[in-house]
């Protein structure tokens, strides 16, 4: 048994592909391939956390690293961290994936996901620790080689100290209603709200290990709607697991998502003359009817792969300080190094007080949205589809019909055995039968899957 990095850190069943036996492995390999003397380590909060979080910690330690336990902290706190204090860090986090599951995120000193080379390294050092039953090439600290594990609570105030101080709020009169997603922002998020004087309704943030993104968060945020429309709220905002990403809701209970956060943040900062090197970057994902908005407004765009590394990576080629995906990874290049729900909330708070207009306008002004149909298709060999010439030559088939009104993406997923489909046209029902069409045929070229079913989505 080995473990391969996806899009986004190692991901798993907890004690079926991610073991502690497993993860001590790990935290060694780590250890050799991260030069660092000291390790940032925190977790989510699914039962299964202390587990893993105790597993990488040991490995780590017994190969002479100290290590600082954070506890339960979202990812982007510990990004913060690893950069303010200069030090590696670990997240023991699935997102915004069901409990059983968990992961482990890598984070450099300087706040950053691994480059594909440091992961590769730590891939073959771990390969190697397992084929020599634990150990690997190299011999083992003893003594006072050992490294230490030592918790530290003054980190999360740490991060609350600083989301504040980078608010930038003018203190109008507005009420949100927090979506906590029963996971690592239920104590920060409300604390920083309240801070600084933001009327606040929180729901789910009563975590037990079990409920994590259960029926809440920002993949399902209905509750989170029906709530700020009961409650006559100015909006509400929505957070996945480790609180990396924001779903928002406007105050007539439509969902804001990623593409239209992205909008509204551009269009807000290029009217200020803050927008860093004058345009942002998103993914093959985003919907095309942001790309036809930022043209129009004349807002730079650059495209990278799907995932926020790339996001950061683009961003830094570029110069862009803004950029993000569909799903709620927005990237504020100026006071964050990955996507940060909590600051995004703050960020949306601001364009809302600047503009003193209801956020269901502000919204339905931002873009217009192109019709996308989005699919998730189980196979037996995900890998195959982007040289499958049968798939290729349906794709190229809807694409001549599409023409430039349209947009198709077939890919395979980074952390499960599935294809994802994605169809964007001028009418609905144009992208569901070119959805429905490609659906039939990757299922038909690759074969139905034999995995186990189930969200883990990247």
């Amino acid at each position: 048994m080995s473990l391969q990095f996806g899009t986004d850190g190692v991901r798993g069943i907890a004690n079926a592909d991610l073991t502690p036996e497993l993860v001590v492995a790990l935290g060694r390999a780590t250890a050799r391939c991260i030069r660092g003397e000291t390790f940032l380590v925190g977790r989510d909060t699914r039962r299964s956390g202390p587990m893993l979080l105790a597993a990488l910690a040991a490995g780590l330690a017994a190969e002479g690293s100290q290590v600082l336990d954070v506890g339960v902290m979202p990812t982007p706190g510990l990004a913060w961290l690893a950069t303010d204090r200069h030090h590696p860090a670990a997240v023991i986090s699935a997102s915004h994936n069901p409990f059983p599951d968990n992961g482990i995120k890598l984070l450099s000193s300087a706040g950053e996901k691994l480059a594909d080379e440091t992961e590769r390294a730590i891939e073959r050092e771990l390969a190697a620790i397992l084929a020599t039953g634990g150990v690997g090439r190299a011999p083992s600290p003893t003594g006072a080689a050992l490294g230490a594990i030592e918790t530290d609570p003054a980190a999360l105030e740490s991060y609350v100290g600083h989301l504040v101080s980078v608010a930038e709020l003018a203190g109008a009169p507005l009420s949100v209603v927090l979506d906590c997603a029963n996971g690592a922002a239920s104590d920060v998020a409300p604390e920083v709200l309240g801070r600084l004087g933001i009327r606040t309704t929180v729901l789910f943030a009563s975590p037990d290990g079990t409920n994590i993104n259960a029926g809440c968060g920002s993949t399902d945020p209905a509750a989170l709607a029906a709530a700020v429309v009961a409650g006559g709220a100015d909006l509400g905002l929505g957070f996945d697991g480790d609180a990396d990403r924001l779903i928002a809701v406007d105050d007539k209970g439509g969902i804001v998502d990623g593409d239209r956060l992205l909008a509204l943040f551009a269009c807000d900062l290029q009217a200020r003359g803050e927008l860093p090197g004058g345009g942002i970057v998103v993914t093959v994902m985003s919907n095309l009817g942001l790309r036809r908005t930022l043209e129009e407004k004349g807002i730079g765009l650059s495209v990278t792969a799907i995932g926020d590394r790339n996001v950061v990576v683009g961003m830094q080629e570029t110069g862009y300080g803004l950029g993000g995906e569909q799903s709620g990874h927005i990237i504020f290049g100026r006071d964050a190094t990955t996507g940060d729900g909590i600051l995004t909330g703050l960020r949306l708070i601001g364009v809302l007080e600047r503009a003193g207009r209801p956020l269901s306008a502000l919204a339905s002004e931002a873009m217009q949205r192109l019709p996308q149909e989005l699919r998730t298709v189980p196979v037996a060999d995900p890998g195959r589809v982007e040289a499958h010439a049968g798939v290729a030559e349906e794709i190229a088939a809807i694409e001549a019909v599409l023409g430039d009104s349209g947009r198709v993406l077939v890919r395979a997923s980074g952390t499960e055995e599935v294809v994802r489909v994605m169809v964007e046209a001028d009418a609905p029902e144009a992208a569901r039968a070119a959805a429905d069409r490609l659906v039939e045929v990757v299922v038909r070229e690759l074969g139905p899957s034999r995995a186990r079913p189930g969200p883990r989505t990247p």
